[in-house]
């Protein structure tokens, strides 16, 4: 089959000449507030997809774990329910499930409860005899960030982690049968580098740093990681992918949506915290790294953590020169009123948490010196988008500009090109050229170049979750984030956070729902000459 029918190669695929994904070792997956919406919507779809396209271990189990009383019956009927509304299949085909189900089990004990990790090192023990899952275990934290250290604490307490053995990304099993172990973790990762620092402390108290996976959902994304292959594994990019060519780069994440009820959880988090420190620094690593020796793990972390080292820091001082924060009021979005952000249940008054942040930050390195990149996110935006967009410098080609005067005396400049990487929704990458259009002026107009996942691999990509748990699962740690990245995130973002702590209101912008943000915004921008980008 052709590389266009079988889709983009992975990473795994490149570092193996094409040899597809397996299914992992034999293992048992323990959920972590498997009562919660991140089980329902996505962890059990997720297995349940892997576990239509053969990608589960024929030797699999799953343990929820959760404070709510439930029976393993009971524990399945709600997992089927959620599979049967969320999972990529569906319905799951009954031979399917039915496989899968049988294998879901249920703890009921609050995390700090030291009987609960004995019932549950009780029942590993009965799966191990039952299955032969080998003694490897998955540990998923798909709780609150408060419960993360007891969870680990107990665990270590517990004798549930094997200290000297994680796996190895081949398969082989533990020389005295004692099997890996792996802990998943979900962001945040901390509020601050303090914070973080702390929680990787308590983490290595018990895990190893190879045993730790902390996720973050965008690195799973087909396009995010087609980053690497579009940059790397194709020769017309590449050598245009500098400061001699790029102008610059924008990173933006929009939703659609307010706080939809979250605002006890969103305001002590901000757009910085939930959204910048994460999701946006790990899109600009991949596409500011340089290209790494192997596509194993550590030799493009290495990169990535390069990447983030040579961001010029944001002092708190030039941190009203450098950033835009502001909060959405009310405003209409989608025919619907939104209410302002001040207004939603759970939120604060006066509250100065933000619900936008745009950033300009400067890379120095030999690659990228010179060349702004800025980074926006907000809520309630006409669009819920994330994409990546290199804009090339215009070309000096006074004979076009003096036709266009020509013919249109309002138009200055011609467009530049401009390449688009969208990462959700319509998956895909575009590129604008200038071409001639019919007729007897010699001028330039902007087309577009590009496709779309969908139409030209003829499938959806496969959900973030299900490549993420299968990489875990096979002991491949290249999607997920190194403590090192986390700290170095972190330092670059908490003098900012300070900075607006400090200044409280001051300097908060406002924009009405369903805007693409504050004036200040524009003008944030637009002193450097450019525009955003807008979908």
């Amino acid at each position: 089959m052709s590389d266009a029918g079988r889709g983009a190669l992975t990473h795994a695929e490149l570092a193996s000449s094409g040899t597809p994904h397996r299914a992992g070792d034999p293992c048992v997956m323990v959920i972590f507030g498997a009562s919660g919406d991140l089980t329902k919507r996505k962890l059990l779809p997720a297995l349940s997809a892997l576990a239509h396209d053969g990608l589960l271990p024929d030797r699999f189990a799953v343990v929820g774990f959760a404070r709510r009383e439930k029976s393993d019956e009971a524990f399945r009927d709600e997992m089927k329910a959620a599979v049967q509304q969320f999972s990529r299949h569906r319905p799951p085909k009954p031979e399917v499930w039915d496989r899968l189900a049988r294998g879901l089990h249920y703890v009921a004990a609050s995390f700090e409860e030291p009987g609960g990790y004995d019932r549950l090192r009780d029942l590993l023990g009965e799966l191990d005899r039952k299955n032969g899952a080998g003694r490897n275990r998955v540990y998923y934290l798909a709780t609150p960030p408060n419960a993360y250290a007891p969870i680990v604490t107990r665990l270590g307490a517990a004798g549930l982690v094997s200290e000297a053995w994680d796996g190895q990304p081949d398969g082989g099993a533990a020389p005295d049968g004692r099997g890996w172990s792996r802990i998943i973790i979900e962001k945040p990762f901390g509020r601050d580098l303090a914070t973080a620092r702390a929680l990787n402390a308590d983490i290595h108290r018990v895990f190893r740093e190879r045993q730790v996976y902390r996720i973050d959902h965008y690195l799973g994304k087909e396009t995010v990681q087609n980053i690497l292959t579009f940059r790397f594994g194709n020769s017309i990019f590449e050598p245009l992918w500098n400061r001699r060519y790029v102008d610059h780069v924008q990173l933006l994440v929009g939703e659609d949506l307010g706080v939809e009820g979250r605002g006890g959880f969103y305001d002590t988090a901000g757009a910085m915290r939930d959204m910048v420190q994460n999701h946006m620094l790990q899109l600009l690593s991949l596409v500011a790294m340089e290209p790494p020796a192997t596509f194993e793990a550590d030799a493009v972390r290495d990169e990535k953590v390069k990447v983030l080292r040579a961001i010029r820091p944001i002092p708190a001082s030039r941190a009203g020169d450098l950033t835009i924060r502001a909060q959405y009021v009310s405003g209409v979005l989608r025919g619907k009123k939104i209410p302002a952000y001040a207004d939603e249940l759970g939120v604060g008054e006066e509250t100065p948490t933000e619900t936008y942040a745009a950033l300009h930050l400067e890379i120095d390195n030999w690659r990228w010196a010179g060349v702004p990149f800025y980074l926006r996110t907000g809520k309630a935006l006409p669009k819920r988008v994330t994409e990546v967009t290199i804009q090339y410098r215009r070309p000096p080609l006074l004979l076009f500009q003096q036709a266009e005067h020509a013919a249109h005396a309002d138009r200055d400049v011609i467009e530049p090109n401009r390449l688009t990487l969208r990462i959700q929704p319509d998956e895909g990458i575009s590129l604008r050229v200038g071409l001639k259009p019919p007729g007897p002026r010699i001028s330039l107009v902007p087309a577009r170049l590009g496709f779309v996942y969908r139409d030209t691999f003829g499938v959806e990509p496969a959900e973030a979750y299900e490549r993420l748990l299968l990489d875990c699962m096979l002991g491949d740690s290249t999607l997920f984030i190194r403590r090192d990245e986390v700290e170095t995130a972190w330092a670059l973002v908490t003098p900012v956070l300070e900075a607006w702590a400090a200044a409280s209101r001051n300097g908060l912008a406002y924009y009405p729902a369903g805007s693409w943000g504050p004036k200040e915004a524009d003008r944030f921008i637009q002193g450097d000459g450019r525009e955003w980008a807008n979908p």
